[in-house]
């Protein structure tokens, strides 16, 4: 079954006094883009990701995004001294400037003191971040999981879509054998007009070397080459759907032989009946090679 490079997943979880949102997308690409956007003040955090996130994807731009939110309520309080020390400084000035002018402030508590900017210092830079980093791994591979089993349910109805554009394509494989067999009379019978033509109007022509011209031309009509090759192409196309793994990158070279042989068969189709089949033959395989460039 093949994967699709589209997914998306979404999770929460909560430990260690901290709260988190992942968040994971992908959409195809040439190869694996692996887009990480997570706290930097968790140690280790960013290269760990990046090694289970590429575990579970072969080919496509990856975009994680984690938002973290410590749970204040557990958080402890840290003092800033500094910034304690300037506060209470000024709540001495100040008090000395209304007592120097007669007027009676209301003593503040240590509550309005904790409530000035800067008294508490919450930034988690300074506590340990191990118990969270130790959470969050655990967290990540359930959120990988569900990513990938995205990525394996819009697989499953790529493959579904694709198998039924490689038989399209078989079917009209067959059906431009039917027509270039019966436009073979056609076009041997012009031949031979165009080799009467010739050699009635132009004296002295070397009838050999006018056969040999239009024998020439008779090869390059002929579409069987091509025909082979699209039914052998058929077979590779499904001989790649049916292995494991990333096979996304040689769909998408199949489709382009595809492409060549249809537009060879066009050009040298001589009738009207090949010509609107070869040219069903390219809108199958443009569609096909458009569901094609989301495979993994």
């Amino acid at each position: 079954m093949i994967t699709s490079m589209t997914g998306f997943a979404a999770r929460t979880g909560e430990n260690a006094g901290f709260s988190w949102a992942w968040e994971v997308r992908s959409v195809n690409a040439k190869g694996l883009d692996i887009r990480l956007r997570v706290p930097d003040w968790v140690d280790g955090l960013e290269q760990k990701t990046r090694v289970l996130v590429a575990k579970s994807a072969g080919r496509g731009t990856v975009n994680l995004t984690l938002r973290v939110q410590r749970d204040e309520t557990s958080a402890p309080l840290n003092l800033n001294s500094a910034q304690l020390s300037r506060v209470l400084a000024a709540l001495g000035q100040i008090e000395e400037a209304a007592s120097a002018t007669d007027l009676t402030l209301v003593h503040c508590t240590a509550a309005d003191v904790l409530n000035q900017r800067g008294i508490i210092d919450t930034t988690v830079v300074h506590q340990d971040t191990k118990p969270l980093l130790a959470a969050l791994l655990a967290d990540l591979p359930l959120l990988l999981s569900d990513f990938t089993a995205m990525r394996e349910t819009e697989g499953a109805a790529l493959d579904q879509v694709i198998h039924q554009q490689i038989t399209k394509i078989e079917d009209l494989t067959a059906a431009a054998a039917v027509a270039a067999e019966a436009r073979r009379g056609d076009v041997e019978a012009t031949l031979r007009e165009n080799l009467a033509r010739v050699l009635s109007n132009v004296d002295g022509a070397d009838e050999a070397r006018v056969a040999q011209e239009l024998a020439m031309l008779a090869v390059k009509s002929d579409v069987m080459e091509e025909l082979d090759r699209l039914r052998a192409h058929v077979d590779a196309a499904r001989d790649l759907m049916a292995l494991d793994g990333p096979i996304g990158r040689k769909l998408d070279f199949l489709m382009q032989e595809f492409m060549r042989e249809a537009n060879t068969l066009c050009s040298k189709s001589q009738s009207v009946d090949l010509t609107r089949i070869g040219l069903d033959l390219k809108a199958v395989i443009d569609q096909m090679r458009e569901q094609v460039q989301n495979v993994e």
